[in-house]
């Protein structure tokens, strides 16, 4: 019998849910999870590398260096918890139980320790001369890059909930030595009081500032000179106790330091108010005052020439703001307006309203780009011209109603620009998650207006500048894992990366040369009691039927690069523990070091095609045939489903006997003639009719336990369908 034949090439959709499946275009995809479209193909999801590239290296988390073998820990306004580690080398010492004080967990090296989870008294033996990292365990609360005179060298600073880190060559290292909320290199926001930073001039415009607020009135606005952090209080008024004790944005702009719904203290009142729709501007120049002669005072309402404030007519509460050219548009809760420079010195600032239904509702969620700037709205993902504001994401119109909204979700939206894999990431946390993290990356490619999912936890972004060339030896994957040119650019110094971090304190680069996920979370304890084998590791935001793969544990070693799927335990203490399936009999006892890596499990569904639905005719396709990237070992699982249904025929004929194969597309070489092509044709056979068809591609779960195939390359180039039409619909 002859069939017709249908090629899907170049693939250039994403994800569409604005229709149902049969509706949507044939290069489209009903689900597109941990894979995306990128240039024509369908390719796996970027992976990701912890920074230090060795991914044993405990530097890949925000810690903080000791100086004593024996003192109390560094804890500002945070406690001494279980899961609290310490690191000495490349070994570890971790807090698994409770105690006044407790026996910590060794991995080795002849260390031993105590820890007082009342008051975070410490004391570590055999460490010598070695340095000692504690490491609090808080997530992190944002990235910075802190502008320095040499082109493309800024460092990359991080925050957590109660400290600030710069990552050197060596790994994170904390800023200052302060203990008490009164310091100011000491935070106290909670773990939705994320950071806002500006880099501007100090007192002489050759001066590089840091200004940076979390939004929390007991933390005040911060300036990092380079060296420490410094309290930023400017008087506004009159009275010297005027003062701006804080605000949600800091925003460099025509020359002037803007403060954007601040907190201000009035001495009138003596209290302290949250002027949520208030914009503060300084004068011209330095931020600073002086007491001259002539005095200046940069932010004095009553002082003409100095600076002021212009309140927005809206009681809305100012989101966000983002430079667009040489304009400043500013979000609201449901609403844009733009803060128009009028060249008037008296009044250089007026406002105008750009769209009165639109707005954002996450801070951190706006990206600029150079014509418009995208943020995460109340109704929809929204760009912003300058002139209007619409909705960009049609193709995915209910999604923005899937973030989670208690524990203050959407001030957890965090996004960022990709310019190398020309996307956009937005962490969210989903109404499906237990939790309150970000436990899904949407993906949005703005070269081809495709949308994806990632599935990862993420709590924070911003961008990382290379500071030496990679060599082999410090990369983090295998020869078969990496899939980037060894001569490109990513490779090189002063390359930028996007980095992440997450709710225990790891921090990596997105990088799509890498395969796999990087070290995300630390193992606390395993347990094991009838047969059952329970992993400890706090705050974990992982969900059941996830997969994980299990490294570096001493002790327990049975479990050491092998892949779980993973399920929650049932109980108070479910964001902290789950169980694993199939695990191996359990010997020893776990003595520290042991860290979980996330395997990303990609699952796609085709739209549900008939190529004869105009003639009004059912269709049966035969087989598919699958251009792919040649992978050695690599394979993945082609099903199908006919009409509306759920039901797997794949499975159902293998189970049967009723069709031959296994469904299996193997990515790897047949042939002398196939091993030296990049990619090739392979055939899957379906024998599937219906109303409709649609084909899944996804890792079963006796693959994704293989890390050979789990953890490798899928690229997938195009798709081409021997079809035929049946009967009548």
């Amino acid at each position: 019998m002859a069939f017709d034949k249908f090629l899907l090439a170049p693939i250039t959709d994403g994800v569409r849910e604005d229709v149902k499946p049969w509706l949507i275009p044939d290069r489209a995809f009903e689900k597109l999870s941990n894979a995306y479209n990128f240039r024509g193909r369908i390719k796996k999801r970027v992976g990701s590398r912890n920074v230090g590239d060795i991914d044993i290296k405990p530097s890949t988390r925000l810690r903080i260096k000791l100086s004593a073998a024996s003192g109390t820990v560094p804890l500002g306004s945070s406690v001494a918890s279980v899961g609290q580690m310490f690191s000495i080398g490349e070994h570890t010492l971790t807090a698994n139980i409770a105690g006044n004080p407790a026996l910590l967990l060794s991995s080795g090296g002849g260390l031993s320790g105590t820890y007082d989870t009342t008051t975070g008294a410490y004391v570590i033996n055999g460490a010598g001369a070695t340095d000692i990292y504690f490491y609090p365990v808080l997530p992190v609360m944002g990235f910075t890059n802190f502008e320095r005179a040499e082109v493309n060298e800024e460092r990359t600073y991080a925050f957590d909930t109660k400290f600030s880190y710069i990552l050197l060559d060596s790994g994170w290292e904390r800023i200052g030595a302060g203990l008490l909320v009164a310091d100011p290199d000491t935070w106290s926001g909670s773990d939705s009081k994320f950071f806002w930073s500006e880099n501007y001039r100090g007192v002489d415009d050759y001066n590089y500032l840091l200004f940076t607020t979390n939004y929390n009135v007991k933390d005040h606005i911060k300036y990092y000179d380079g060296f420490t952090w410094n309290f930023y209080r400017p008087q506004y008024a009159s009275n010297a106790a005027d003062l701006i004790e804080g605000c949600r944005l800091i925003v460099y702009f025509q020359n002037r330091l803007l403060l954007l719904n601040t907190i201000e203290y009035n001495s009138i009142s003596g209290t302290t108010n949250t002027i949520v729709n208030r914009c503060r501007y300084s004068a011209i120049g330095s931020p600073f005052p002086s007491v001259g002669p002539p005095a200046y005072w940069p932010f004095r309402e009553d002082i003409a020439g100095s600076g002021s404030f212009i309140d927005a007519p809206t009681r809305e509460a100012i989101i966000s703001a983002v430079k667009l050219k040489n304009r400043l548009i500013v979000f609201f809760e449901r609403s844009t307006y733009e803060l128009v420079y009028t060249g008037n010195q008296v009044y250089p600032f007026i406002w105008q309203q750009i769209n009165s239904t639109l707005g954002c509702e996450s801070t951190f969620s706006v990206i600029p780009f150079d014509q418009v700037s995208l943020g995460v709205g109340e109704n929809g993902i929204h760009a912003c011209n300058g002139a209007n504001v619409q909705r960009i994401d049609s193709k995915i119109p209910d999604d923005i109603f899937k973030i989670h909204n208690e524990d203050e979700g959407v001030f957890r939206v965090h996004g960022i620009r990709d310019y190398y894999n020309e996307m956009t990431y937005w962490g969210m946390p989903s109404k499906g998650q237990h939790e309150k993290f970000p436990d899904t990356i949407l993906v949005y490619n703005y070269n081809n207006d495709t949308w994806a999912y990632f599935d990862d936890s993420t709590t924070a972004f911003g961008y990382y500048y290379r500071h030496n060339e990679q060599t082999w030896t410090e990369s983090s994957g295998t020869w078969e894992e990496s899939n980037f040119v060894w001569n490109s650019g990513t490779q090189e110094s002063n390359f930028r990366y996007v980095i992440a971090g997450n709710q225990q304190g790891y921090t990596f680069l997105m990088d799509r040369g890498i395969s796999k996920n990087a070290l995300s979370q630390q193992i606390t304890d395993i347990t094991e009691a009838a047969g059952v084998v329970t992993i400890t590791s706090y705050n974990h935001n992982l969900s059941t039927g996830d997969w994980i793969q299990i490294e570096n544990a001493t002790g327990i070693t049975e479990l050491n690069g092998n892949i779980y799927k993973i399920k929650r335990v049932i109980g108070a203490d479910a964001a902290n523990t789950f169980t694993i399936d199939n695990a191996p009999v359990v010997t020893g006892t776990y003595s520290g070091s042991g860290t979980i890596r996330l395997v990303s499990m990609i699952d796609i569904r085709t739209k549900r095609f008939n190529f004869y639905s105009g003639n009004g005719l059912n269709t049966n396709i035969q087989k598919t045939d699958f251009l792919v990237d040649k992978v050695d070992g690599g394979e993945i699982t082609i099903d199908y489903l006919t009409g509306a249904s759920q039901v797997s025929l794949r499975d159902a004929g293998v189970d049967t006997g009723a069709i031959l194969g296994s469904g299996m597309l193997e990515t790897s070489s047949f042939n002398a003639f196939e091993e030296s092509q990049a990619r090739f044709w392979h055939a899957v056979y379906l024998q599937a009719q219906g109303e409709s068809i649609q084909l899944r591609i996804y890792w079963s779960d006796s693959q994704m336990a293989k890390p050979n195939i789990s953890q490798r390359w899928l690229e997938i180039h195009g798709i081409l369908f021997h079809a035929s039409p049946t009967q009548d619909l």
